[in-house]
């Protein structure tokens, strides 16, 4: 069985190190394992429910809610804005979490990394978007986590598919994201 993760990157930023994180874990997916970064939350609005009509759906948010219903799990890198997660990370979460009882999250292992440049790695901003997840009906995996301090320094001059010890943790996180996948569909 192969499994296909989607990567939502909570960084719009062009050099974002999370974005680096993501296309690390893309390069370095075991076998069987597709990541795919989904490109375009910059353009999803807010969450708005008098525009999420069925049969007017923003494209943006379509084209979000499509990619996330052919993904087995999800796997988001938050970077920390002020203490917590981004706003467009929190509005990705927001979309999928609809229709109630029925978005594209429901059900599906979701695992939370990243990295800031604080000594704690961004993890007040993971935990906030575990919990939001969770509350949207993701399957979370409480115990896959990543937080990676001091991204400024640390990737100042290396690409996190680059670092040994990231790469060895990082792909420990998707192989529990697959193993758990796979459980479910079994």
């Amino acid at each position: 069985m192969s499994v296909r993760i989607l990567a939502l990157v909570g960084s719009l930023r062009a050099g974002s190190h999370n974005r680096q994180l993501a296309e690390a874990a893309a390069k370095h997916a075991p076998t069987g394992t597709d990541v795919e970064l989904f490109e375009g939350l910059a353009e999803v609005p807010f969450y708005n429910e008098d525009i999420d009509v069925e049969g007017s759906v923003p494209a943006a948010a379509a084209r979000l809610r499509e990619a996330a219903g052919q993904a087995d799990a999800f796997l988001l890198f938050s970077p920390e804005y002020n203490g917590t997660m981004p706003a467009v990370l929190k509005n990705a979460i927001d979309w999928l979490s609809r229709p109630y009882g029925a978005g594209a999250l429901t059900g599906k292992p979701a695992a939370v990394v990243g990295t800031a440049f604080g000594q704690f790695g961004g993890v007040w901003a993971q935990d906030d978007a575990r919990k939001a997840v969770g509350i949207a009906g993701g399957a979370v995996l409480e115990d896959a986590k990543l937080s990676i301090a001091g991204s400024v320094t640390r990737f100042a001059e290396i690409h996190p598919a680059d670092d040994a010890e990231v790469v060895t943790s990082l792909t420990e996180v998707i192989r529990q994201v697959t193993e758990r996948t796979a459980a479910a569909a079994a």
